[in-house]
């Protein structure tokens, strides 16, 4: 009988270390065992940053596969199924395929300690490297410097999204150390997009780019971006694209269409290609438009969304985004980690919201008890109550207000039990 590739993720967590310590020295044991696949891949293309790297992701494969390029693309956490963290030359990868490099990576790692993400890490790159592709896209997991995915020597490009607090047990307490952190993917002589950022951030970036001779091709400085009576308005030193807006909807796409383009850009591709990745990009669960399913089904009238933001910069986002749609009453269904900033994740979103209603995250051990998101929520001045699930407090706002506007929102875990639950 064939091992499924659940069964062998569930074993690989059993050799995940009691602390996790940021090294690469896990990794580079493991690549070494496996022939070192991180030196056979396509050209990479390595984006970190705190927010927006995976919608900037998007579009940029969007951009490379419009052109007819084969894409490889590595993105986390996944939101329903882990096979949704690797592409294979634009198709996410098999059942089979993942089994099997699952499988040798166990076989390869023998009972040493290693994190459930290096060791996926390095299926993905065995994957990537076995897999003929014109590209290799790689979403930083956690950080930069000391992230698994920062092993790759000399990649084409690299991009950093914008930089806020978030992770600060991992990677430091103020903007400037995180900053370092996500700067650490900046390799010798290798051009860095830097996407909108604090002043204090930028000037480590750009600190770091300079030691190492990478040129910087930055917002604000070498390219900009900006909406312009409902057209994107993209200007470099290669002159200025006049295209539509985003199709992921918020205005900070904005700021994430601009690095792509950049990227883009940076590669020699022409306005079409930047055109498909404003057009075509598609990103679950950042402000996503639920259509069908049970949830869906279950309030017809009710306009339902789904997000997955969890942070300060991400409960800024969503209320830009509820602040430019059309007026009607507001409800978040709203879950989240432990670990996260919750009263600055609500605070921005207070002047948009009529009601929020908390629940725990399912088969989350680090969930926020839903009473505690309750209380967090009051604290930023939101009207809260608690339910049960999500399907029960959907049933509650849509007896009451049948035509409300809801947002499930809080984190990408709460947005993967949803996806999962609604089909």
């Amino acid at each position: 009988m064939t091992v499924s590739s659940d069964v062998i993720l569930d074993r690989m967590m059993t050799l995940h270390p009691k602390v996790i310590d940021l090294t690469l020295a896990r990794v580079d044991r493991l690549l070494a065992a496996l022939g070192h696949p991180e030196q056979r891949l396509p050209p990479v293309i390595h984006i970190a940053g705190t927010n927006g790297k995976g919608s900037t992701q998007a579009m940029i494969r969007a951009g490379l596969e419009a052109a007819g390029d084969r894409v490889h693309a590595y993105t986390s956490p996944h939101l329903a199924r882990f096979h949704e963290r690797i592409r294979l030359a634009g198709d996410l990868i098999s059942e089979p395929m993942l089994t099997a490099l699952l499988d040798e990576c166990v076989t390869a790692n023998g009972p040493d300690e290693i994190t459930f993400f290096e060791i996926t890490t390095c299926a993905a790159f065995l994957g990537f490297a076995r897999v003929p592709a014109d590209w290799t896209l790689l979403e930083v997991g956690l950080g930069g410097r000391l992230d698994a995915t920062n092993v790759v020597d000399k990649p084409r490009l690299t991009i950093i999204t914008p930089v806020s607090i978030d992770h600060q047990q991992y990677l430091g307490e103020t903007l400037p150390e995180i900053a370092g952190e996500k700067a650490g993917i900046i390799k010798r002589g290798v051009p860095v997009v830097v996407g909108p950022q604090d002043p204090a951030g930028l000037a480590v970036i750009e600190a770091r780019a300079a030691r190492l001779g990478a040129p910087v091709l930055a917002f604000g400085q070498q390219w900009s971006v900006q909406e312009d009576r409902g057209r994107l308005v993209y200007q470099d030193e290669n002159g200025l694209l006049d295209l539509p807006l985003p199709n992921l909807p918020g205005p900070h796409q904005i700021q994430n269409a601009g690095a792509a383009i950049a990227a883009l850009r940076a590669l020699g591709r022409d306005e079409a290609a930047c055109e498909a990745a404003v057009t075509r990009a598609v990103w679950p669960a950042r402000m996503q438009r639920l259509r069908q399913g049970p949830l869906v089904d279950s309030a017809p009238k009710v306009e339902l969304w789904l997000d997955g933001g969890h942070n300060p910069a991400g409960g800024e986002a969503v209320a830009a985004t509820l602040a430019r749609m059309p007026r009607r009453e507001t409800h978040l269904i709203c879950g989240m980690l432990n670990t996260k900033d919750v009263t600055g994740y609500m605070t921005p979103l207070a002047p948009q919201v009529t009601r929020l209603h908390a629940v725990s995250i399912p088969g989350e051990k680090n969930t926020l008890p839903a009473e505690v998101t309750c209380d967090a929520a009051r604290a930023a001045g939101i009207d809260a109550v608690s339910a049960p699930s999500v399907a029960m407090a959907l049933a509650t706002i849509a007896a009451k207000s049948p035509e409300a506007r809801v947002l499930i929102c809080g984190s990408l875990y709460l947005a993967g039990s949803v996806l999962r639950e609604n089909g």
